[in-house]
């Protein structure tokens, strides 16, 4: 490895990693990378003389010892970590000692946002600037254009910007998938959310083809012909795209895989990490909270071959006939779209909230902006949600831009039929049905809360505020007994 001649370095070379820095390289750069697993190292040197052969600039090398892979890179250094969040802050503490004032540290791993803040400040307190930076699109997306998301120093953006801008993907339209977020944990805050939405959009398809191969009893084949159709209209998108894949896929003797896999969902924490910001922050994201609860609700493996076998539900001729009669699977693909616009509005919203409460300085519409491509939830509809921010950039929720919202308001028919046919068929639809509890609360100029406040009233004294008068009110609620 050259002394002082590469313009960014790679830690942690394993499959983000590696794809990340070729990807790099090969916009022109000269790319070096440190693992402490020199076989990881090792592979990462060849792929790059096999891969990068013949673009101009284009450059890896490969280290497992960390003064070497230091000493290679041009000042003020630039280092990628790509790392798992667990370890994030061991690496830090590994590489902290070598650097020099005005280094800049970027961590594209999945780390919890606060640990993004706290980091910053630690690398401040050494005269080193740290970028958190949400990084979506998986492998493929990676080695050749993911949407990034950094946040954090500004200062070091534009020395940073020249590599990770050419890496991106490209949107239709042809701007790059990457933008500054904010400042503190503010890039890691959006990934997060964008893994919050995630979770929804993936419960929402499960749970149209729960209906379409439980409920209608289609082969795979067929529903697989409707998932291409609808990729072809409206909800073309990835998760879309990847799931009429999926669907046909064969085992090695020739059955549909998908049917022996078991059913069971793991997670990483961040449907679980959105969720809880969006409970600190008040923010209702009633289909994201739904799919997290789904995924723990699958993991009860046990228990549910137990219910299955004892706890009474409709009959399933019953069930079908229900579903037919409602339309069904024609209503369902504006009901996937209308519950997939609620699910991208509710991460929105909750986006838009935390630049209120943290002074983060992002902007939503250039959220919406750079998840048109790469990322595993772009889809046409980020189309539409970007014009509605075109249209105001002040916009807190989504669902309220006029187009928007009446788009929803024409599809809101068949998000009825879809769940109140399932429901009548006995088919679970946690995030679908919450989308459009999410939806008529907020179209509802009055909810039933005004009860809740004189229930709590009543057995805690905690007051309540009335419609015609101003002030704080307790009333000595009488006992049923005594009227």
């Amino acid at each position: 490895m050259q002394h002082a001649h590469y313009d960014m370095g790679v830690v942690g070379l394993g499959v983000m990693g590696a794809n990340l820095g070729l990807n790099i390289a090969s916009r022109g750069h000269r790319v070096a990378g440190y693992d402490p697993d020199a076989a990881k190292a090792e592979a990462f040197a060849r792929r790059g003389q096999t891969e990068l052969d013949g673009i101009d600039g284009a450059e890896t090398a490969a280290s497992a010892d960390i003064d070497t892979f230091v000493g290679g890179l041009k000042t003020p250094r630039v280092l990628l970590l790509l790392v798992p969040a667990n370890v994030v802050d061991s690496a830090l503490d590994s590489l902290v000692p070598h650097l020099g004032e005005g280094d800049i540290v970027v961590d594209g791993g999945n780390s919890h946002y606060p640990d993004s803040e706290k980091r910053q400040r630690r690398l401040a307190e050494h005269g080193l600037h740290f970028i958190g930076m949400g990084v979506s699109g998986g492998e493929e997306g990676a080695r050749h254009g993911p949407s990034m998301m950094p946040g954090g120093d500004a200062a070091a953006w534009d020395r940073v910007r020249p590599l990770l801008e050419p890496a991106a993907a490209q949107a239709d339209d042809g701007s790059p998938c990457i933008a500054w977020i904010g400042s503190g944990g503010a890039g890691h805050f959006v990934k997060m959310v964008h893994n919050g939405i995630e979770y929804g959009l993936m419960q929402l398809i499960a749970e149209a083809y729960d209906v379409l191969a439980r409920g209608l009893a289609l082969a795979p084949e067929a529903i697989r012909s409707h998932f291409v159709a609808w990729g072809e209209r409206r909800l073309s998108g990835y998760l879309i795209e990847i799931t009429a894949d999926i669907l046909v896929q064969r085992d090695e003797d020739g059955g549909h895989l998908l049917e022996r896999i078991r059913d069971a969902a793991r997670q990483k924490g961040t449907g679980r990490w959105t969720t809880e910001a969006a409970l600190a922050l008040a923010i209702p994201t009633p289909t994201i909270d739904a799919a997290v609860t789904a995924r723990g609700l699958s993991d009860f493996y046990g228990l549910r071959q137990n219910g299955s076998a004892t706890l009474a539900g409709p009959q399933p001729a019953d069930g079908q006939s229900a579903l037919m009669d409602a339309g069904l699977p024609r209503a369902l693909e504006g009901a996937l779209e209308a519950a997939m616009l609620l699910t991208y509005a509710q991460g929105m919203h909750l986006i838009a909230a935390a630049d209120a409460e943290y002074g983060y300085g992002l902007h939503c519409g250039t959220v919406a902006r750079i998840w048109r491509g790469g990322c595993i939830i772009r889809a046409a509809l980020l189309e539409d949600l970007s014009a509605a921010y075109e249209r105001d950039a002040e916009l807190r929720n989504p669902l309220f831009d006029p187009a928007l919202g009446a788009r929803i308001g024409e599809l809101q028919g068949n998000l009825r039929k879809a769940v109140a046919a399932a429901a009548g068929a006995g088919i679970p639809m946690p995030a679908m049905s919450s989308a459009l509890a999410y939806y008529d609360a907020l179209r509802s100029a009055r909810l039933p809360a005004n009860l809740i406040q004189a229930q709590r009233d009543y057995f805690g004294s905690h007051t309540y505020e009335r419609l015609d008068r101003d002030g704080s009110f307790h009333t000595q609620w009488a006992h049923a007994a005594d009227s």
